[in-house]
Parts: C-alpha cells; sequence; structure tokens
C-alpha cells in the first residue's frame, strides 16, 4: 500500500486599475516561486477598450487548460495512451438587473466536450477523465460552492465586505 503524500498549492495576486475597465494582475504561483502578468479589460459594452481578454475569457480558459493538463499528466501515471486531446466549453450564467440597479449574476452550467485521440479502451478513457475531473484545481473548487472572503480597507483598518 502506498504511503499518502500532501502538498500545498497556493497562488497570490495582486490587480491594478489601469484603464477605463482594464486590470493589470500580477499573479505569482508562491509554491513554485513563479510570476505571470497578466491583464483582463471589457469591450465597449461595459465601459472599456477591448485591450485584453474579459475575466471569463480568462476563466474558460483557465477550466479548460485546467482539465487538458490532468488528462495529459494523468495519462501517463495510468498508462493510458492519449495523442491529440481536444476540449470544448460552453459556460452560461444568467444575468438579472432591475432598473439602474447593478446586476446579479447566476451561473446556469458549465459543461466539457472531450475528444481523445486514444487507442485505450472506453473503460480506461473514463477511468482518465474521471481521474482528470479530482485532479482539477478549478473544476474541485466550482464543485465545492467554496464561498470567496472579501475585505475592504476603510481609512487603515481591513473590514470584512
Amino acid at each position: 500500500m502506498s504511503e499518502e503524500r500532501r502538498f500545498d498549492i497556493e497562488f497570490e495576486g495582486t490587480g491594478r486599475a489601469t484603464g477605463k475597465m482594464r486590470n493589470d494582475i500580477s499573479v505569482s504561483f508562491t509554491t513554485m516561486n513563479e510570476t505571470f502578468e497578466l491583464a483582463t479589460d471589457e469591450g465597449g459594452f461595459h465601459g472599456g477598450d477591448g485591450t485584453a481578454p474579459p475575466p471569463l475569457a480568462l476563466f474558460t480558459a483557465a477550466l479548460i487548460g485546467c482539465v487538458m493538463t490532468q488528462i495529459r499528466a494523468f495519462s501517463k501515471r495510468l498508462k493510458i495512451p492519449v495523442g491529440e486531446v481536444e476540449v470544448r466549453a460552453h459556460l452560461h450564467w444568467e444575468g438579472r438587473q432591475t432598473g439602474r440597479d447593478p446586476y446579479v449574476t447566476a451561473p446556469v452550467g458549465f459543461s466539457l466536450d472531450i475528444d481523445l485521440d486514444s487507442e485505450a479502451s472506453a473503460q480506461d478513457q473514463h477511468r482518465l477523465i474521471e481521474a482528470a475531473k479530482k485532479g482539477c484545481f478549478i473544476e474541485q473548487t466550482l464543485k465545492q460552492g467554496l464561498e470567496v472572503g472579501h475585505r475592504l480597507k476603510i481609512g487603515t483598518d481591513w473590514q470584512d465586505a
């Protein structure tokens, strides 16, 4: 029987508003001592200039990339040969707005269509996808319905928001 190994994965990020709706964001993968510079913006519909992808585009890319990474990593560990991998995602939210109040959003549903170039049996391909789903940090976070904590700086004090 194998010994269980535990590990932590931690990220930190800082964003700065740098345009009408543009945000320049530095994300540190603290566990691996790596830093990435990203940007988001909105198109004219939302008052932005479209100089970078909107946040939901990056979210969609992150979910697809996470699942694809786990499929390829776990195909090696599970000895399930896979060639090309294509994942198509459909992410759907609903927005509601009354009068001039800010709109409120809710997820309707997310789905991923996975096309594997593999000679492996259907059973092995399903086993691989189950492992990838369990190993994808983003998918597991979505399944938990995790609350996001918010604090607001008022003067020199941080208050729960």
